[in-house]
């Protein structure tokens, strides 16, 4: 049978309520008086934007709300998405050092979207456009996190900006790929606007390579910024991966967040194939929207899943089933052309670490659902008709610098998913703003003026660019510290070793 609709419009909006609701002032000030606004603060190391956490937080402490998101949105345009969908223990609250002394980490997530939210709230502009324009002109393919981040900092720093954007909004997967009990859209779109009145213009529903030229994008601006994202979703390769129940999780995240809840349709069995983050988003989602029953089927073990530990424990938590060591082989319809089941079988691993079914192991999931979550293609060779020219990495990304995002291509650099592979939103935004102030300098001959971290003034080198010049992931520093042999188990470069560091709550 077609799916449907299976809760009404108010039920729909209370069962996909903000997983944490926003602080009271009383709770924030509270919350901010326990920060020991440290020296050269790791958080500030372990913040790809380099946001000058003890600062922001400071202000908080003592009554200067707008100037702590001025703190934030200068360091990071997205600080309101961003204060709700980072993994923050794995960036600035797993580098907190009240971790170190036993207690939990400063709530740097909640107390950014205290701020910001106080001044979208309140529509008090705390970015402005550069006083003395260039004259140059700056191109930017994708109006995601990247492209927005690229478009904003270069309009700062005095430069005309047009950003080119195939779907009707801009945003990106803030607009319309974020599970809905983590961000509302308006939160990205009052973002959008923010960016628009820098004096950017953002062109929506216009195609590079349909709509508008690579060449005439050569030809009328000085430089281009690719923030494109990712590509389609992977597909299953078995039969009956076509028939109308079956839906890419992306897809189905963009009609929860497109359409009224009320109207969104999900099956009463859905089987969702796939265990990252994005999911965990759609498993949940499901249930939360009135399906019976919702179960991940994964390839690989539990310990295996690329999803955070607290995403699957939200999975858990709203009752998705899990059956781990299984892979699907044919999706079955009634002879009608409407899902009924999914045939899986066992999987378990050879001696030489590779995948491989388990004979005579196959059944049957009932079902009527069945969502893929497999993640995403790299944009590859579809950018090679525009740019020839263009360099890609092995996985089919572009290749870029690191520290200005130049790509092989004379006048374009690139950042963002389509550069990195996939990665978080506020690694987006960093790489935007790196792009942008390399653009700057290519343009002007003129670096791009430091943004300084006051908590920081004193330190040996600069006072300015920890974070987004070398961020720290907490995890990889955690790993490479056991490798080393001589620390025990309890032991890590930032103190004792917590009970759990994978992922944490998803704002900051």
């Amino acid at each position: 049978m077609p799916i449907r609709p299976r809760i009404d419009e108010a039920t729909a909006a209370h069962n996909l309520r903000e997983i944490d609701p926003p602080f009271s002032p009383q709770e924030a000030v509270t919350e901010a008086n326990r920060c020991l606004y440290c020296f050269d603060a790791p958080c500030i190391h372990a913040c790809p934007t380099g946001i000058d956490v003890p600062s922001f937080i400071r202000k908080i402490a003592t009554g200067q709300t707008t100037g702590a998101a001025r703190t934030i949105l200068r360091a990071n345009v997205l600080g309101a998405s961003c204060a709700r969908v980072c993994p923050t223990a794995e960036l600035c609250e797993g580098a907190c050092v009240m971790v170190d002394r036993e207690a939990d980490p400063i709530a740097i997530g909640r107390l950014q979207r205290y701020a910001t939210d106080h001044v979208f709230a309140n529509d008090i502009a705390v970015l402005a456009r550069g006083r003395e324009a260039t004259g140059k002109r700056v191109a930017v393919v994708g109006a995601g996190p990247a492209g927005l981040s690229c478009a904003a900092e270069l309009a700062q720093l005095g430069h005309e900006v047009t950003v080119f954007e195939r779907k009707p909004e801009a945003g990106g997967l803030n607009t319309y790929g974020i599970a809905y009990y983590k961000m509302k859209p308006r939160v990205s779109l009052d973002e959008v606007e923010m960016v628009r009145g820098l004096g950017v213009e953002i062109r929506t529903g216009v195609s590079v390579g349909v709509d508008v030229s690579p060449e005439l994008l050569r030809d009328e601006f000085d430089a281009v910024f690719l923030g494109v994202g990712l590509g389609s979703t992977r597909r299953l390769g078995i039969p009956g991966e076509d028939l109308p129940e079956v839906v890419e999780a992306l897809t189905f995240i963009e009609a929860i967040r497109t359409r009224p809840l009320g109207d969104v349709a999900v099956g009463e069995r859905v089987v969702v194939i796939g265990c990252g983050n994005t999911a965990i988003d759609a498993v949940t989602q499901a249930k939360r929207l009135g399906a019976r029953e919702a179960t991940i089927v994964y390839r690989r073990g539990e310990s295996d899943m690329p999803a955070y530990d607290f995403e699957y424990e939200i999975g858990r938590i709203d009752g998705a089933g899990f059956v781990f060591d299984a892979a699907p082989i044919a999706i079955l319809d009634d002879g009608t052309g409407h899902v009924t089941g999914i045939r899986i079988v066992r999987t378990r691993l050879t001696a030489a670490g590779t995948l491989e079914f388990v004979e005579g192991s196959e059944s049957v999931l009932a079902c009527d659902m069945v969502i893929p979550a497999l993640g995403q293609t790299k944009p590859g060779e579809g950018l090679r008709g525009p740019w020839p020219s263009l360099e890609l990495d092995e996985r089919g990304a572009i290749r870029r610098e690191f520290e200005t995002g130049r790509t092989s291509v004379e006048g374009l650099w690139a950042g963002g998913d389509a550069a990195n592979g996939g990665a978080e939103v506020v690694d987006a935004v960093a790489e935007g703003k790196r792009a942008a102030r390399d653009i700057h300098r290519a343009l002007t001959n003129e670096a791009a003026p430091n943004l300084p971290q006051s908590s920081r003034s004193g330190v040996p080198t600069s006072p300015a660019e920890a974070g987004l010049a070398h961020p720290v992931r907490v995890s990889r520093l955690e790993a490479a510290w056991r490798q080393r042999g001589d620390v025990g188990e309890s032991e890590t470069p930032l103190g004792p070793w917590p009970a759990k560091r994978n992922g944490g709550p998803n704002h900051g």
